[in-house]
């Protein structure tokens, strides 16, 4: 039917109406938020180029996940920063590691906070690279086991969920071999699987203090204009034992959130980037757009493109709003 029949704006005529024919809902559940965990005591300092944001302390970080689970948030994604770094990362995989000594802190005072860890050597290693250096390149199967022992020491110290980034191929399979051998076959992976060789990444490398020192990542993370790798890369760890796929960055991404969702069929996360997240906060800043509406226009957006989950550094301001 064609108008004046059919009038499209009568289901737009006030807010009630909207909101009873709304086809996109965000919630508190949606929503991870990123935390970075630094040594030290009674220590919260800002990340100049993502404001609001901090390296924490483990009593800091504490207060700030009690925080988020008052919100109603269900879960944080935790990054650490150790106080020393060797060309193999060996930090990141130490019993009493920053990540490992968070992970216990929150289990032991945020008893229903669902605590999810990176895992990745960029942090931990001098050269700042995902993985261990062979000729000046990254290694993929030497740094297969560095990987495997640093998301075994996150679980060992209670983490719920661990998410590898490193995009190293084969990874998410032997992370879950590792695990599986160990008893910890109920652990869950989110697989960082179309993660792209992206400019978006800028602030958070100064966050994590995890900018590498010559060269770049392109070799192991995705060149931005293909899609068809993408579904290869999601279907191939969703084949490794991955139980979530994730794509990063979203917005410049949000059609390939949907192609992931609907090839995989499982739960697909996004994660709204720092460099999304520092664009806002500075348009913001400076009156050029109202932040809170593009804040949540953006998250809706993700949401729409197919993404179950959002890892954002807008969590506690979203929720919020909602």
């Amino acid at each position: 039917m064609i108008y004046p029949i059919t009038r499209m704006r009568r289901l737009r005529q006030n807010e009630t109406m909207r909101r009873m024919v709304r086809e996109t809902r965000l919630s508190a559940d949606d929503l991870i938020y990123p935390l970075f965990v630094c040594p030290g005591d009674n220590v919260k300092n800002p990340v100049n180029s993502m404001p609001g944001q901090f390296q924490l302390s483990i009593d800091n970080l504490v207060k700030e996940c009690s925080e988020a689970e008052s919100f109603g948030i269900p879960a944080v994604l935790l990054f650490g920063i150790p106080e020393k770094k060797d060309p193999v990362g060996s930090e990141g995989i130490k019993e009493d590691g920053i990540v490992q000594n968070a992970v216990k802190a929150i289990k032991e005072n945020c008893k229903d906070l669902l605590v999810i860890t990176d895992v990745c050597m960029c942090e931990y290693t001098s050269h700042g690279h995902c993985g261990e250096i062979v000729d000046g390149d990254v290694h993929n199967d030497k740094s297969l086991g560095h990987l495997g022992a640093m998301a075994l020491s996150h679980v060992k110290a209670g983490a719920d969920m661990v998410a590898p980034s490193d995009m190293m191929d084969g990874r998410i399979g032997y992370i879950r071999e590792v695990l599986d051998a160990e008893g910890f076959e109920n652990t869950p992976i989110m697989a960082y699987s179309a993660k792209f060789a992206s400019a978006y990444y800028g602030p958070f490398r100064e966050a994590a203090e995890s900018a590498p020192q010559f060269g770049d990542r392109k070799s192991y993370q995705m060149d931005p204009a293909n899609i068809n790798e993408a579904l290869r890369e999601a279907d191939l760890d969703m084949d490794e034992g991955a139980d979530i796929v994730m794509v990063k960055p979203a917005l410049p991404y949000l059609d390939v959130i949907t192609k992931v969702k609907e090839d995989t069929g499982i739960p697909v996360a996004a994660y709204n980037v720092s460099g999304e997240y520092s664009m806002i906060k500075a348009a913001g800043a400076n009156g050029w757009i109202d932040e809170d509406k593009v804040m949540m226009e953006t998250l809706l957006s993700i949401k729409r493109a197919g993404a179950d989950l959002i890892l954002t550094y807008f969590a506690k301001d979203a929720v919020k709003l909602l």
